[in-house]
């Protein structure tokens, strides 16, 4: 019972170590690509909003993770955006749609 016992915690340390990998992998995607399309990554992290386990490309079972994040693209406003990551890799970077500004006609 006792080695049940330390290998459940041995599990659980492993999630947790492997999760907060993985998050900073998340972070620094989302903030590349704010920065590459000229947004602000607002309070600069991300948020878990799904866990479930998946194959990669290999054919080898893992952990896939989404995390949500928010950005700018005008200082005064929030936007939602999402990371998905199987593994450490990341596989899906979303910004969302942003809204289109006015168009304007020139007299």
């Amino acid at each position: 019972m006792e080695i049940l016992g330390i290998l459940l915690l041995a599990a659980v340390a492993w999630l947790w170590l492997d999760s907060l990998k993985v998050r900073e992998a998340a972070i620094r995607a989302a903030r590349e690509a704010c920065v590459a399309e000229g947004l602000m990554l607002l309070d600069d992290t991300v948020a878990i909003s799904s866990l479930w386990p998946a194959r990669d490309e290999g054919g080898r079972l893992t952990l896939q993770r989404a995390y949500d994040f928010e950005f700018s693209d005008t200082g005064n406003n929030r936007l939602s955006g999402g990371v998905v990551l199987r593994g450490h890799r990341v596989v899906v970077l979303n910004v969302g749609p942003r809204p289109v500004p006015e168009a304007r006609t020139l007299h």
